[in-house]
């Protein structure tokens, strides 16, 4: 395995979002923020691809951080994290579980996303890796997120 690079994508522009095929998926808010659903997803979809930085957290830390960050899921088959800061809206967490990937769920989820974020905030920015699935990258560009950085 070679470096790991990391791109971050941006979307300043809410008529520069650029529409799923599909956009009949079920998506709900988690309300009230519920830490278990957060942490379930984040170690079912993270298993794959390296997400280590909160494993091992307790269930104060997941409750804590669902209360602070705002979460949307599909049922049983993925969710996304927005953290709001000022006029930036990061795409926190996104994924979808394995059994799920190829039905054009990613690119209504991700829609959304950005649709929401932008009620949030002026500016929507996430950023992938290598160690991403291997359609994180495309499909945050066909949604019409633009990198602006790459780190090796």
């Amino acid at each position: 395995m070679g470096a790991v690079v990391t791109t971050y994508l941006e979307l300043t522009d809410p008529a520069k979002i650029r529409p799923a095929k599909r956009n009949d998926a079920e998506i709900a808010r988690v309300d009230p923020p519920d830490g278990a659903v957060n942490r379930a997803f984040y170690e079912r979809i993270g298993a794959d691809y390296g997400w280590i930085d909160h494993r091992g957290r307790d269930a104060a830390w997941w409750q804590a951080h669902a209360e602070r960050v705002e979460t949307w899921v599909i049922p049983h088959a993925g969710y996304y994290e927005l953290d709001a800061d000022g006029g930036d809206v990061e795409i926190a967490y996104f994924g979808l579980l394995p059994a799920f990937h190829g039905r054009g769920l990613g690119g209504a989820l991700l829609e959304h996303a950005l649709r929401r974020g932008f009620e949030l905030g002026a500016r929507v920015w996430v950023h992938t890796c290598t160690l991403d699935g291997p359609y994180a990258l495309s499909n945050y560009t066909a949604r019409g997120m633009v990198p602006y950085r790459v780190e090796r």
